[in-house]
């Protein structure tokens, strides 16, 4: 993430420009210079995963309570000390940085197939120098966030950009994250989430100014400097013979040396209006000319400018392609529900038609359960049915880029939209299910999401539970079928845990003893008082329904 190999070079080799930092005293200083009563951080969610998972059991995932209370003492402690927080979320991946994401993703698989190695070699979690963020966990996070009253928004080109135009437009205090892409951007100081200690409310500031005055540049060459050390959109081998006829001065050549030798570079390069000096000075492909060119116009926030630019350069307009088969309202409305993070998907599909998924900690030598990708396929064929529906003849498919054992990532899949029948019932668009007011339509959309799964044929038996349980249901079902070799056991199990650890808190879940009767306890003992025992009924009535699904 971010410039290659700045985040060293700052802490090693500049120390000067890491600012130890006292949140009170700078929220403090902010409000009364902008006079505002409460100072506002924004906080680059992808970049606090790791630092909010604390959790030990890291290889099992779904500690969801403790999670919750790791993110309520961290938003504790932001309010107990007066500052706002202003959470981003990764909405999309932009295509010019395609290829990095899929290079992460490659990377990471591999990471994850070691963790896999290590357990069946020790029969135990490794250390934490192996650790792996759960399957999910940013999606989860979002929607974790808001129902602690949280401000969360979800990108819709790339989230750097909107964190620090969002940051700049409001006067925010600071941006707190762990991407020196920040140190790029001409915006607010940026904190690191790494150096954050909540118990005295301090970390790091890492300083564009100080870093310009020690390599002698100016913020406005922050952009191409970034580009020439390699970024997410100009990869660090396209530029390498750059660098190296730089570094050829030096001879030692220290670790600090390369980052010092592009700043000289640049300044050697300064536009002077001879038509001689600038990036047409430095010996680069067309391809990669216009690579940087665009790596500059990255970092440009709305308003501002680069001497390294042809100031009539213009950034391309993000192109809508399912435009003309999607009405508008339906576009805005998707996306307005995308950028505060109240829905997952729908709006890259009725965007773009693309989609992606990370890393999921799978085992790739495990022939016996399908990728989680594969897995849920047709459920969501089924999704990007609901959502392209329409009464033209069109050919329309969504392109996935899906991360699972044995997909190079070369090419995105392509998977076409599968439209279900409701008996009965006149095929549903969106239009009618996302704007209609006819008192029917609460039946209608229930049919709908419950024939996303097959299920809908089952719906006397389903709706009369409370919603969370309904999607566990819907869920568990669907694994049942699609997975045969899940037991009884796992099926029950996890009804269970549904029913029973979601009416627990953090410290109960600290001392539940585990035992082998562990379900049966749950299930005898645990169920909470105001579930009439008819409800709980219909709880082993699924259970009975789901095994009869699976045989």
């Amino acid at each position: 993430m971010g410039v290659k190999g700045l985040q060293y070079f700052m802490e090693s080799c500049c120390p000067e420009a890491c600012l130890p930092v006292d949140l009170l005293q700078m929220a403090a200083t902010h409000a009364k210079a902008h006079h505002q009563t409460t100072a506002t951080v924004v906080v680059d969610g992808m970049a606090c995963l790791r630092y909010w998972y604390r959790c030990q059991a890291w290889v099992h995932g779904g500690q969801w309570q403790e999670y919750m209370h790791f993110l309520e003492e961290f938003v504790g402690a932001f309010t107990r000390a007066g500052l706002r927080l202003v959470f981003f979320f990764d909405g999309t991946v932009e295509e010019q940085k395609r290829a990095e994401w899929v290079k992460r993703r490659l990377r990471v698989n591999k990471d994850i197939a070691r963790m896999f190695q290590y357990i069946k070699n020790h029969c135990q979690q490794p250390d934490r120098d192996m650790f792996c963020l759960p399957s999910g966990l940013a999606t989860f996070s979002r929607f974790a966030l808001k129902s602690l009253g949280q401000e969360v928004w979800c990108s819709v080109r790339e989230g750097d950009y909107e964190i620090a135009q969002f940051a700049l437009s409001n006067n925010c205090m600071a941006i707190l994250g762990n991407d020196t892409d920040f140190v790029i951007y001409d915006t607010v100081p940026y904190l690191s989430i790494a150096k954050l200690k909540l118990e005295s409310m301090t970390t790091v500031q890492f300083s564009r100014e100080k870093l310009c005055n020690i390599l002698k540049l100016q913020k406005s060459d922050l952009p191409l400097f970034a580009c020439i050390l390699g970024n997410d959109i100009v990869p660090e081998h396209h530029l390498q013979h750059v660098r190296k006829n730089a570094l050829s001065s030096y001879g030692k050549k220290h670790q600090g040396d390369k980052v010092h030798a592009v700043a000289k570079l640049i300044n050697s390069l300064h536009p002077n209006g001879d038509g001689i000096h600038g990036i047409s000075a430095l010996p680069l492909s067309k391809a990669d000319k216009e690579a940087v060119e665009k790596g500059i116009q990255s970092y440009l926030l709305p308003g501002q400018m680069s001497p390294w630019l042809d100031s009539n350069l213009q950034p391309p307009e993000p192109v809508c392609v399912m435009k003309k088969y999607i009405n508008a309202d339906i576009l805005q409305a998707a996306k307005e529900k995308h950028m505060r993070a109240e829905c997952f998907i729908s709006y890259n599909v009725l965007y773009d038609g693309v989609v992606e998924c990370s890393n999921t900690l799978e085992d790739e030598e495990d022939v016996e359960l399908s990728p989680q990708a594969i897995l849920y396929q047709p459920i969501r064929e089924h999704i990007y049915g609901v959502l392209l529906f329409h009464d033209h003849d069109h050919d329309l498919s969504v392109k996935e880029w899906f991360v699972f054992s044995g997909n190079p990532l070369k090419e995105p899949n392509k998977v076409a939209p599968k439209r279900g029948h409701l008996k009965g019932l006149r095929t549903p668009d969106l239009m009618t299910l996302w704007f209609g007011k006819n008192s029917e339509l609460k039946s209608v959309r229930v049919f709908t999401f419950l024939a996303v799964f097959d299920l809908q044929d089952f719906s006397q038996d389903i709706i009369h539970f409370e919603t969370p349980l309904v999607t566990v249901i819907c869920l568990v079902a669907y694994i049942a079928v699609q997975a045969k070799h899940i037991s009884l056991e796992d099926i029950d199990a996890y009804l269970s845990q549904a029913v029973c650890i979601r009416y627990k808190s953090y410290t109960e879940l600290q001392q539940t003893k585990v035992s082998g009767l562990w379900h049966e306890q749950y299930l005898s003992r645990d169920i909470p008082t105001h579930w009439s025992l008819q409800l709980f009924r219909k709880l082993i009535r699924i259970s009975v329904l789901i095994r009869s699904l699976q045989m």
